[in-house]
């Protein structure tokens, strides 16, 4: 093996995190890292599991954790008898914290799409979320680290940049005059003309500005795909939740968007089994999917993370959990099914991964002609769909 193997689980934040933890460590092929995840009691437990299977795998090597488990489950980690030691989320991006120079180099070698944390942690506090003790306050890069970091990337042959956080609409609140997300991105897209696709990760969207919404309709080099950070589609379990929109925010945001867009593709993350969530909720989750067309559906069962408010609140049973998770799923595969269909015939412009598939502009996922090089954008024509992948 060739350099350091860096195991990330959960959100984009951690594959960018990750890559530049694989920059770091350079050529070093003896140590394993796990980045791992707290967002749910099953991502514990699927952490615990890489833990394992990396150890079996690689007897002789040093493995490290970090990321937001180790934070939050720090002790119960820490006595894992594969685990040699545990290194503080706030510090994994520090070179000094693996024993390394300051002077390590801090970007590494981009995948197909380039992967940039602009901003990290979170101020918010909803009532089902751990991550705010696993990341901290949040906190943004400036607009010329940022600039720096996609010039690196794109110096290196990315095809694509994905920005990322973990509250993203909140880049720019703790920088000096309160910069709004839309000149982040505006900021990019005019230093980087020949940079061709810049997609947005998860938003909160109550925080999308009115820069960022133009841009969006206007801007053809930033892709149709929002993922919004919707959590439920009733009012009354998104207050429970301490959310700050409520169903008609977001319904309003995506009819606005799809009028000049209509090709946007919306996504969402949905939480099944909150604790008080009636049937008659339920019945909302399902609808807000069809309603907004979420055809990127990311649904979580509830389960309480430990130190949260929801965790004190009267529990679901873990077979309405199960239940209301599948049926929400269900439904996005519904949706999604038709979404897929309307891409048959379309002429797609498609950015090629290295397993023979890759992604047009909305985050359909395409098949692409056997031996085009991962990172070529390459124009395609599905005739049919196998198993929900356009070929």
């Amino acid at each position: 093996m060739s350099g350091p193997e860096v195991i990330s689980l959960g959100c984009r934040l951690n594959l960018a995190e990750s890559d530049r933890i694989r920059g770091m460590l350079g050529n070093s092929d003896e140590i394993v890292v796990i980045n791992s995840c707290a967002v749910t009691a099953e991502a514990v437990r699927q952490t615990r599991q890489a833990i394992r299977r990396a150890r079996r795998a690689r007897p002789d090597v040093r493995l490290l954790v970090t990321g937001c488990a180790a934070e939050i489950e720090h002790a119960q980690l820490a006595a894992m008898p594969e685990v040699d030691g545990l290194i503080a989320n706030h510090a994994k991006l520090d070179p000094r914290a693996w024993n390394l120079s300051v002077e390590a180099p801090q970007v590494a070698r981009s995948r197909t799409r380039a992967f940039i944390a602009v901003q990290n942690g979170c101020d918010h506090a909803c009532t089902f979320c751990v991550i705010p003790q696993g990341r901290g306050p949040s906190r943004s890069l400036t607009i010329d680290q940022v600039l720096r970091e996609v010039e690196a990337h794109l110096a290196q042959g990315a095809a694509e940049v994905v920005l990322t956080g973990v509250d993203v609409t909140s880049w720019g609140h703790d920088l000096p005059d309160k910069p709004p997300l839309g000149s982040l991105v505006a900021s990019i897209l005019d230093r980087f003309p020949e940079l061709t696709r810049l997609r947005m990760s998860s938003l909160d969207g109550i925080e999308v500005d009115e820069e960022l919404v133009k841009l969006f309709v206007s801007e053809q080099r930033l892709m149709p795909h929002l993922h919004l950070s919707l959590q439920h589609g009733h009012d009354l379990i998104l207050k429970r939740m301490k959310r700050r929109h409520l169903r008609h925010h977001a319904i309003e945001l995506v009819g606005r968007l799809k009028q000049t867009r209509p090709d946007l593709a919306v996504g969402a993350d949905l939480i099944a089994g909150f604790p008080t969530e009636s049937e008659e909720h339920h019945q909302a989750n399902l609808s807000i999917i069809r309603e907004l067309d979420i055809v990127h559906g990311h649904v979580f069962p509830y389960s309480p993370r430990p130190g949260t408010p929801a965790a004190r609140m009267p529990q679901l049973d873990p077979a309405t959990i199960r239940q209301r998770a599948i049926e929400l799923r269900e439904a996005v595969s519904d949706v999604r099914r038709a979404w897929i269909e309307a891409h048959v015939g379309l002429e797609l412009s498609v950015l090629a991964e290295a397993d023979g598939t890759g992604y047009a502009p909305d985050f359909a996922r395409v098949a692409v002609p056997e031996g085009t090089p991962a990172g070529r954008i390459v124009r395609v024509r599905p005739t049919q769909i196998k198993e929900g992948l356009l070929v």
